[in-house]
């Protein structure tokens, strides 16, 4: 019901409007201290493309993950959206190849690469989802989709597959390490084991699944398997706050209360400040696939982020100061570096005039809406 009632306002968005958001949402995450980020744009009404959100990024100068979304299954044909906001699956293979050839680096140390990013299995084919993987293996970029976000999709899945979506992932060759999964809040244990056995990636979105009333994902019981989870804080309908610290902060507490399932796992030390801080960081570039980055290591890019703890709210907190970033925030970032140059100094962007983007982002706003009503 909640994308049913955003779609018909999505379908009036126009480039500018996803290259102002995308400006202003990077801008609050690096603010943060994030320096990586992937987005998923699925939405491409009007003459949107993914280029949109890519110049934005280069803009703010954060490392970045392009997600090539793509809806191919109506209403018409059973599927969730509308008509008007899906694409022909003809065009979206061609655009796999377009964004692919334009702007995928796969250096070590890239700041920009792309993925392939079919939306979810209730908006694109079994067909499209099969070739989609066919593609990125043969061009050596990520896939990425939701999975399991609530129970609704588990019983669209064995309602029209069958299968769980684990199962159904595994099936259309969407498991494996160059494979990530945003949310999957409702994975049962073989689901898991099998996330675990192939190694494929999750996307913990807790403020989002909170929100939207999805659930808690089992992150405990999934890493102590072995599945490589990182943070999410998703996109601005969900969660209002692209603070990254704030996400970690909100997975260290939610797991304290869901703890994996096991009620005598539940206690104040089911799952600590360092763990938090891992997935916030080590943990979303496994999931990328990226060992260039997420620690500071000699052969490694400089990415980091400076907090200040000589604040009201860190205070007291010296003793400890990672458990003190975890507990007393969300603080934002008093610098932050992104392959050793600078993005945010003392606080501030300094590769952007963010009082004119957020002026700019405040006016596409109303001007959605009112297009919209």
């Amino acid at each position: 019901n909640w994308l049913q009632t955003l779609y018909p306002i999505w379908a009036k968005l126009r480039p500018d409007d996803i290259y102002i958001s995308a400006l202003v949402g990077l801008a609050e995450m690096a603010l943060s201290g994030c320096t990586t980020s992937s987005d998923h744009l699925y939405l491409f009404p009007n003459g949107v493309r993914l280029d949109d959100e890519i110049r934005a990024a280069q803009e703010i100068g954060l490392r970045f993950h392009a997600a090539r979304g793509a809806m191919s299954i109506g209403e018409s044909k059973g599927g969730l959206p509308p008509d008007v906001l899906v694409e022909r699956e003809e065009d979206i293979l061609r655009d796999y190849d377009r964004v692919i050839s334009a702007f995928h680096d796969p250096a070590r140390g890239a700041l920009l690469r792309i993925a392939l990013a079919p939306c979810s299995p209730f908006s694109v084919s079994r067909e499209l989802m099969r070739d989609t993987a066919i593609v990125a293996r043969e061009r050596g970029v990520g896939l990425h989709t939701h999975l399991a976000e609530n129970s609704q999709d588990i019983a669209y899945s064995q309602e029209q597959f069958g299968m769980r979506p684990g199962q159904y992932a595994q099936e259309l060759g969407w498991t494996g390490t160059d494979v990530w999964h945003a949310h999957c809040v409702q994975l049962n244990d073989q689901e898991i084991d099998l996330f675990a056995r192939s190694k494929t990636g999750v996307a913990h979105c807790p403020c989002s699944n909170m929100r939207l009333a999805s659930g808690i994902a089992p992150i405990a019981k999934m890493r102590g398997r072995g599945v490589a989870v990182g943070l999410g804080v998703d996109g601005s309908a969900s969660n209002d706050s692209g603070h990254l610290l704030n996400e970690a902060r909100q997975a260290m507490l939610l797991q304290r209360v869901c703890a994996g399932g096991d009620e005598q796992a539940h206690s104040g030390a089911a799952f600590s400040a360092r763990e938090a801080l891992e997935l916030a960081t080590i943990g979303g570039a496994s999931v990328l696939g990226r060992d260039d980055i997420g620690s500071l290591e000699r052969g490694k890019c400089a990415d980091f982020a400076i907090y200040a703890t000589d604040t009201i709210a860190m205070s007291g907190s010296q003793w400890d100061p990672v458990a003190g970033l975890m507990f007393c925030g969300p603080v934002n970032a008093a610098h932050v570096y992104v392959g050793g140059r600078a993005i945010v100094q003392d606080g501030a962007l300094v590769t952007i005039d963010a009082g004119a983007a957020i002026e700019r982002h405040a006016k596409a706003a109303m001007e959605l809406i009112a297009r919209a009503s």
